[in-house]
């Protein structure tokens, strides 16, 4: 199974495979067990390039720059009275592009397929060079995994796709599934030797534990992940903690994290402990290269772009002071329902989705 780009991990398998299952153990520990949370639990961020207005990272061992903020998919075609159309969807991508954001964010299922269209529209016009696209799918099967993927190179209009990510492991045999014979993988190493895809990462909003798995059968198979991305923000750290637990692990793989669900969805933002700059930049100062934010409205984009302009990094003074004003409302899960409850869980919700190679 060993391919271009992966890392040598023959000799550092069982190793990386005990690293996942000490840390998926402490991901159960009740908050009275855990350790205090702290900045200096989590690590320095990367390195951050300030270039053209703009600031950026080193995406893993990819040598890819991307900015340190990226634009939401999900959000571009978000339904609803508070939804931007078409034409500002557009105009979104394209405004922050113009400003140095390069990347964007997108999944095969992400509203019937309109998140996609209107991206692959706004990348129209030489856009698409300048931007670094990362799309992800549902597909559980090789089948399923390979039709999804050509379904969203048509809907994105492009000929490759620059990162490409298994969505929502958030089940126990979801690793399984995508590494057993016949799994996602397969067709999605199939499609990388094609030049269809360039980087493989994963997803997933629900457990770290399951996280910690797919690390660790990823190294049973001697695969590396060039990405993995998972909640990060400023309740994250009390509540059954993703940064605990992975960010160590991503460290040890040298796999670059993906921050998402800065604000909740919006339960992390209504909780009112932080303005949503300070939000922003509590993020960019974690291990992670980019920063991924909805942005259903210009103002939105502006906001991110401001935080990415004015971000440095936060003290771990400054750091500890931030979760320990958060740390009332983290502990119940309730501002991180995504963790909690299914109704973030669009697989669960379409369990079609892990098996069909076409939109129905």
């Amino acid at each position: 199974m060993e391919r271009r780009n992966f890392l040598k991990l023959a000799t550092a398998g069982a190793a990386a495979a005990a690293i996942t299952r000490n840390q998926a153990q402490a991901a159960t520990e009740t908050q009275a067990d855990a350790a205090p949370a702290t900045a200096d639990t989590f690590g320095p961020p990367p390195e951050t390039i300030d270039e053209g207005g703009m600031k950026y990272r080193i995406l893993g061992t990819t040598n890819e720059k991307v900015s340190i903020v990226g634009i939401g998919g999900y959000h571009l075609a978000r339904e609803g009275f508070s939804g931007p159309s078409t034409e500002e969807a557009i105009r979104i991508v394209r405004t922050g592009i113009d400003a140095g954001v390069n990347f964007c964010d997108n999944c095969w299922d992400y509203n019937k397929g309109e998140s996609e269209i209107r991206l692959g529209k706004a990348l129209k016009d030489g856009y698409r060079n300048r931007a670094f696209v990362m799309t992800k799918i549902d597909g559980r099967t090789s089948e399923a995994a390979m039709g999804q993927l050509e379904t969203s190179l048509t809907r994105l209009q492009v000929e490759h796709i620059d990162l490409l990510q298994f969505h929502e492991i958030i089940r126990l045999d979801d690793p399984d599934r995508i590494f057993a014979k016949g799994g996602a993988l397969e067709a999605m190493l199939h499609a990388r030797d094609q030049g269809k895809i360039r980087y493989i990462g994963f997803t997933g909003h629900k457990s770290p534990a399951i996280h910690a798995k797919m690390f660790e059968v990823a190294a049973q198979h001697k695969f590396h992940f060039d990405t993995v991305q998972m909640p990060v923000n400023i309740m994250d750290a009390h509540f059954n903690s993703f940064q605990r637990t992975i960010f160590p692990i991503a460290a040890n793989q040298k796999t670059a994290v993906l921050a998402m669900k800065t604000f909740g969805d919006p339960y992390v933002l209504d909780a009112k402990v932080a303005e949503p700059i300070e939000m922003l930049h509590y993020s960019m100062s974690q291990p992670v290269a980019v920063v991924i934010t909805g942005c259903d409205k210009m103002e939105y984009l502006e906001q991110a772009i401001k935080a990415a302009r004015t971000y440095q990094p936060m003290t771990a003074e400054a750091q500890r002071e931030l979760l320990s004003r958060s740390e009332g409302a983290a502990l119940n899960g309730s501002t991180e329902r995504y963790k909690v409850s299914t109704h973030f869980d669009g697989t669960t919700q379409n369990p079609g989705w892990l098996t069909q190679a076409k939109p129905t």
